[in-house]
């Protein structure tokens, strides 16, 4: 073939490969394109053409980046001409193309031809990788998990009648994972979160998305065939973490909204706050850590919004008052101290903690709910000590969400001394269910109360995570143990309920703890307080939680009759 007639077929083959990389309003047509460069590649006796795609001017320094071969005859050859091409994004593609020796060296003009080639095929690729990478930016969060745009992306996409027909959606949370982390280091932790990721990918397949919110928050749906066994995954799925095959059990909460057929949505926001709201309630875990979506979750979000509108006003207005129910010596009598409780009053009308509590720990509000409460003790008790009044030991309960706090120790004790209140009549009571903090944290506040002289008791003892770990790495004052472990008024001193109530009291004040416990309703359960030499007692039997009038007057008389 002369050379003007392989300029002839030359523009006839490129005429094609310039209309089929220049649309891009339509999808390319990729192996129509490689058949061309592969065909003028073949014109010009070339035996091989390699392509390097760098995202950033590091990446080719590294030697890093995507390499495709474009083209290949498996001769040996040497490279004849190259084109670097850098895009305004500063990403770069290079193109080197290879020759036998043994072929007819590339005349200027041929030269020319395969330059032409070269550069349009590299501003494809520019162009085809960026859109990758936008594409990539948009969908994808830094760590290689789909963002909340994919999952919009695909509720809109799906969002056609019966486009959710026989779909299920869930939010879930990894449980505990900042313990998974303390326990085997943050880089096998991203490993563990990635590997149960890949796994939920695998489970749902093409017929559904999993994408993460944020830290170990995720959100997907799937086919309702799919959803059993995700669920079990879900529920309780071991994950590996390193070479070696270790492995770890991860649990989850989980809120799930099975779609109804034939359902559409107005935005997004009417399948994600569903299955968020189910997954809050199913976090707390008072109802069990699966909760399906009904429409009395609703009215329950609703209710949530109005308190968290009104709580700064409730503030404001002081609508949050002191209730304190009498902590009691079973010896004798006396009341040794009293535990603050928060009771909402709006309107003459009762909110029940049970009902704004849980609202408030969802936000940062109940940490200024703790710190107006502690106040509110400090200015009580600093009006008794004026008034020549007897004064006992008050615990005050601090939320979880303040662990993390730096500055936790210099506000309780700003509160306290600009209330001029000496520390020992303050006791900080902290929730022992608390299993998604560090001991290291924990122990630094209560380390640093004590020094203060501030009093500091664990909660709830007995309901958590490690509770006798609490007790080994954490130097508490009190041991509050929770009502579960009291024995009922009918069991023997053999039943289960009564030999682990006699062995925490008696592990208590082996460790030199005071030990109360809470829920005391009866004169049998008293009874058995004694017996097992249990000090104090808090509960109906002695009085409900009372408004501080109230209180003062029993404080006065200072004995109950027993």
């Amino acid at each position: 073939m002369n050379i003007d007639d392989r300029a002839i077929q030359f523009y006839k083959l490129y005429e094609q490969l310039a209309s089929a990389t220049a649309n891009i309003n339509k999808a390319p047509d990729v192996k129509l394109i490689e058949s061309l460069l592969n065909q003028i590649a073949a014109l010009f006796r070339l035996s091989k053409g390699v392509t390097r795609f760098y995202r950033n001017p590091a990446e080719e320094k590294s030697g890093g980046g995507e390499t495709m071969i474009s083209y290949d005859t498996g001769v040996e050859g040497v490279p004849v001409h190259s084109v670097r091409f850098v895009t305004r994004l500063m990403s770069i593609s290079t193109m080197t193309v290879y020759m036998s020796p043994e072929e007819t060296p590339l005349s200027e003009e041929e030269l020319r031809y395969v330059d032409l080639t070269m550069r349009t095929a590299l501003a494809y690729v520019s162009r085809n990788r960026l859109q990758d990478i936008a594409e990539s930016l948009a969908f994808f969060d830094d760590s290689g998990y789909r963002n909340t745009r994919s999952f919009y992306y695909y509720i809109e996409w799906k969002n056609h009648p019966g486009g959710f027909d026989n779909k299920v959606a869930l939010n879930y949370n990894l449980r505990h994972f900042s313990l998974v982390n303390e326990e085997i280091g943050r880089e096998n932790g991203d490993r563990v979160m990635k590997n149960h990721y890949n796994q939920v990918e695998k489970l749902i397949g093409n017929n559904g998305i999993v994408a993460r919110l944020g830290g170990d928050n995720f959100v997907c749906i799937c086919d309702s065939c799919d959803f059993p066994e995700l669920l079990s995954f879900l529920s309780e799925g071991l994950v590996s973490y390193d070479d070696s095959g270790d492995i770890l059990k991860i649990r989850t909460s989980i809120g799930v909204f099975v779609i109804p057929d034939n359902f559409t949505t107005t935005t997004p926001i009417d399948i994600m706050g569903r299955i968020i709201a189910a997954e809050r309630i199913a976090q707390s875990g008072k109802h069990g850590h699966l909760i399906y979506y009904d429409g009395n979750l609703s009215a329950q979000k609703d209710k949530s919004m109005r308190i968290q509108q009104r709580f700064q006003e409730a503030i404001t207005n002081e609508e949050f008052h002191v209730y304190y129910q009498p902590k009691v010596n079973t010896a004798n009598g006396e009341i040794s101290g009293a535990e603050a409780l928060c009771r909402w009053i709006r309107d003459g009308e009762v909110i029940s903690p049970a009902d704004f509590i849980p609202v408030l720990e969802e936000t940062n509000d109940i940490c200024k709910l703790d710190f107006y409460m502690l106040d509110k003790v400090c200015r009580n008790i600093r009006q008794w000590l004026d008034q020549g009044r007897r004064v006992v030991r008050v615990s005050v309960n601090l939320s979880r969400k303040h662990i993390m706090d730096s500055r936790l120790l210099d506000n309780i004790i700003g509160i306290i001394d600009r209330n001029n209140v000496p520390h020992e009549y303050i006791e900080i009571e902290l929730t022992e269910t608390n299993t998604d903090i560090g001991f290291r944290d924990l122990k630094l506040v209560v380390s640093g109360l004590q020094s203060a002289h501030i009093y500091t008791s664990v909660d709830d003892f007995g309901m958590g995570y490690s509770s006798l770990n609490l007790l080994r790495v954490i130097p508490w004052n009190v041991l509050k143990v929770d009502r579960s472990f009291l024995p009922l008024d009918d069991e023997d001193a053999d039943s289960i309920r009564s030999i682990m109530f006699k062995h925490v009291v008696s592990m208590a004040k082996e460790l030199g703890l005071e030990c109360i416990v809470e829920g005391v309703e009866t004169p049998a359960q008293l009874d058995t307080h004694r017996e097992n030499n249990c000090d104090l007692a808090q509960g109906y039997l002695f009085d409900k939680p009372l408004p501080v009038d109230e209180f003062v007057t029993r404080l006065d008389k200072r004995l109950y009759e027993l």
